[in-house]
């Protein structure tokens, strides 16, 4: 420094200049680093964030909240009796009321009605009566099923809670499963079941069929209008039917007065529209039973039958109502839909014999 023709204070000042400048140059990659860095710590710490804590609080509950809501629990319960006559071979089950039932109408009410059968026999069901707008209905209806009790360990009584809807299908609320088999029946039973979801069980759907009833009394004339079919069976190997409706009024368990309606081809939600008047006195309305058959036409063989009901004072459920509806409303038509049952358990309880059916076609 002694010898360097610069002066030594200008020597010092460039020294210093220098170290500035590294310490600034320093500065700069440190922040430049630290800018980078960041970003990716945020992200990072923002992804965890929402697979533990969004994911975790907002799917999972949702999925809980599908599969174990408590609403959808909530379908009422029912109590019920159950009694087996050993000796008879018989068990008489009481439908007695329902509790706390889901709301199925707009209203925030429902139109129950139960539907009891035994697994082993599904042909044989037996209804009781429609309560309007209630949630809290009280049936005390009986119904008496012949088992054997061999078949027992092997039949499951069903009691199925539905909503009753004129004009379109019924809704089910909910129903009670009991395997036989797990009931200890030497004594009466008495007892509350909460009602599950229905479970899907296939079964032979017959289809429906919608008409309109108007009686007069005055006059003594009941109108049936035979509207429309839907959902029928499969009768042709083609996979369709020729279906025709048969009215049938049965008079003391005889057959009083019939008409028929048009075939048509080929379908099975057929639309018939036909008009039938019957001439019945009114000190006999309650003496008869209105029967609506549909049958499938074959040219080559006989006619075969898809499915009937029966209406009048002495059918049960929805056939009852209807019967009801129209004679508390005369003068006026009341239409609805009725499911189709087997022929057998409908001719079993209007007391018709088959064979006594052979001598009318030797007229």
């Amino acid at each position: 420094l002694n010898t360097a023709p610069v002066p030594k204070w200008a020597l010092i000042a460039v020294a210093v200049a220098v170290v500035v400048l590294l310490l600034l140059f320093l500065v700069c990659v440190i922040k430049c680093c630290c800018r980078k860095k960041k970003p990716k710590k945020k992200e990072k710490v923002n992804l965890l964030s929402v697979s533990s804590s969004t994911m975790a609080s907002l799917v999972q509950p949702e999925m809980e909240d599908l599969e174990h809501s408590p609403e959808d629990k909530k379908r009422g319960k029912l109590q019920y009796s159950l009694e087996y006559n050993l000796r008879a071979q018989e068990m008489k089950v009481g439908v007695k009321q329902a509790a706390d039932l889901k709301a199925m109408d707009s209203g925030g009410t429902s139109d129950p009605y139960v539907i009891v059968y035994l697994t082993s026999d599904m042909k044989k069901k037996y209804e009781t009566k429609v309560f309007r707008k209630t949630l809290n209905p009280v049936f005390n209806e009986s119904f008496t099923f012949q088992v054997p009790q061999a078949e027992m360990p092997e039949s499951t009584l069903v009691m199925q809670v539905y909503d009753f809807n004129r004009f379109a299908k019924h809704d089910i609320i909910g129903e009670v499963r009991l395997p036989l088999a797990s009931v200890n029946l030497q004594r009466a039973i008495e007892q509350w079941s909460d009602l599950a979801a229905a479970s899907k069980v296939e079964q032979e759907q017959l289809g429906e069929v919608c008409f309109s009833l108007r009686y007069v009394p005055s006059t003594g004339k009941l109108t049936v209008v035979v509207l429309e079919a839907k959902k029928l069976k499969r009768m042709d190997s083609r996979g369709l039917s020729d279906p025709f409706v048969k009215v049938h009024l049965i008079l003391n368990r005889k057959k009083w007065k019939k008409r028929k309606t048009s075939v048509k081809k080929n379908t099975l939600s057929p639309y018939f529209n036909e008009v039938f008047v019957f001439e019945v006195p009114f000190n006999q309305i309650q003496n008869v039973d209105l029967v609506v058959s549909v049958w499938d036409h074959d040219k080559m063989t006989k006619n075969e039958q898809i499915g009937k009901l029966f209406l009048g004072c002495q059918a049960t459920g929805n056939q009852l109502r209807h019967w009801s509806d129209m004679l508390s409303n005369p003068r006026r038509p009341i239409a609805q839909w009725h499911s189709l049952q087997p022929v057998d358990v409908v001719d079993k309880a209007l007391g018709l014999k088959t064979h006594l059916k052979l001598p009318l076609h030797t007229r």
